[in-house]
């Protein structure tokens, strides 16, 4: 089952869910906005390529946190940001056949299909 995690109007979203309805891929949306995130999952993904790479720094939601917030950020606080506000994962997450795309890279996808 391939399933794409991020947030319905998201530009970079909706090239990546392009992608894969050309490419002909069934797969499942799962919309942080309506349904959140499982912090479970989340834990997971960060073990697989690490918070860092998860948190979406550039994003508008990140930027408004207060200075105080963004300063010696690890793990726990980074994963307790994504939780509380969606938002802050880069987008999209690709979970298919055992594997874990984070953003959206053509190449990278053609692969999957």
């Amino acid at each position: 089952m391939t399933t794409i995690y991020g947030i319905k109007n998201c530009d970079t979203m909706k090239k990546a869910r392009a992608f894969l309805d050309k490419k002909g891929v069934t797969y499942a949306f799962h919309d942080y906005k309506t349904a959140g995130i499982d912090r479970g999952r989340l834990e997971g993904w960060v073990r697989r390529v690490g918070w860092e790479k998860l948190l979406n720094r550039a994003g508008t939601t990140f930027r408004k946190l207060a200075d105080k917030d963004k300063e010696g950020l690890g793990e726990a606080r980074a994963i307790a940001l994504m939780v509380a506000q969606p938002s802050m994962i880069k987008r999209p997450v690709l979970e298919a056949g055992g594997k874990l795309l984070v953003g959206f890279q053509p190449d990278e996808y053609a692969k999957l299909s």
